[in-house]
């Protein structure tokens, strides 16, 4: 039996993984916003694998104090972590920061992996074989990092605010790959693809409610085929000892050209750690 984290897991993707994870009888640990919804998935848990130790915590991932906090109260709970899932993400049409005044979409789909891992590193580490995937996306292709004004308020946009926070997933996920090797720690990064879920409703203007709908309804895969990829880095023997690869559909994929250049990872790494806080060292 092994002890996985997902954020985000109380609906979409995150919730599919977790059910299916679950299933494969593990100990599921799950993450969320709303105390309500996170306890009514432990009793979802329950019911596929009820000798599991399934807990639910509550966070606002935007928030670097509650990530921590978060991470206190995980430690408090198990003495090693098999798997990490960061999947917790967001879509804002309009500009938005948060507590720690970082714009909203760099500080919850990319701040939030890097703090997020730093803090479980020694539970990481205590695994024997331990995991971390990290849901990113395809419009990583487009997406370029502008360290200058990371918010992007002299050109907002909220698809380029999008695209550059899943471009520092991937950029990420290769620095962080290169810092573990020699461990017994794997990192990976995947497109679950275009997925029925809320994502671009929840945050998002009219148009771009209308617009989602639209693309759920007709372009977009079922929540079942969009976790299928996390539950396959997460769990399958196929991907032991894989790191520092990107996938699509269950496949190792090249990541963007862009995000191979010469310095680009390590300074997407300086920058987030200098916004954290943290050594940039800390591996």
């Amino acid at each position: 039996m092994k002890t996985i984290l997902i954020t985000g897991s109380t609906s979409g993707i995150g919730f599919e993984t977790a059910k299916a994870l679950a299933k494969q009888g593990n100990s599921i640990f799950v993450v969320g916003r709303d105390k309500n919804k996170v306890n009514s998935t432990i009793d979802s848990l329950k019911q596929f694998f009820p000798q599991g130790n399934h807990l639910g915590f509550v966070a606002n991932l935007s928030s670097h104090t509650q990530v921590r906090n978060l991470a206190k109260e995980v430690k408090g709970k198990c003495s090693q972590l098999d798997v990490l899932v960061n999947n917790a993400g967001a879509y804002y049409t309009n500009q938005q920061f948060s507590e720690d005044k970082i714009e909203m979409t760099w500080a919850t789909n990319h701040l939030t992996y890097m703090l997020l891992v730093h803090e479980l590193m020694d539970l990481l580490k205590a695994a024997p074989k331990a995991r971390i995937v990290l849901v990113a996306s395809h419009s990583h292709y487009n997406g370029k990092m502008n360290f200058d004004d990371i918010s992007l308020s002299k050109n907002w946009s909220g698809y380029k605010a999008y695209e550059q926070s899943k471009l520092g997933n991937v950029l990420f996920m290769m620095e962080l790959a290169e810092r573990l090797k020699g461990t017994t720690i794997t990192v990976n990064a995947l497109h679950p693809g275009v997925v029925k879920t809320d994502i671009a409703i929840k945050n998002g203007a009219w148009y771009a409610r209308l617009f989602w709908g639209l693309v759920k309804n007709v372009v977009a895969i079922s929540i079942e085929q969009g976790a299928a990829t996390s539950i396959y880095l997460a769990s399958s023997p196929e991907v032991e000892g894989e790191s520092g690869k990107y996938w699509d559909k269950c496949k190792h994929k090249w990541q963007s050209k862009f995000s191979q250049t010469p310095g680009l990872k390590e300074q997407c790494w300086a920058f987030s750690c200098q916004q954290l806080g943290l050594p940039d060292n800390w591996t």
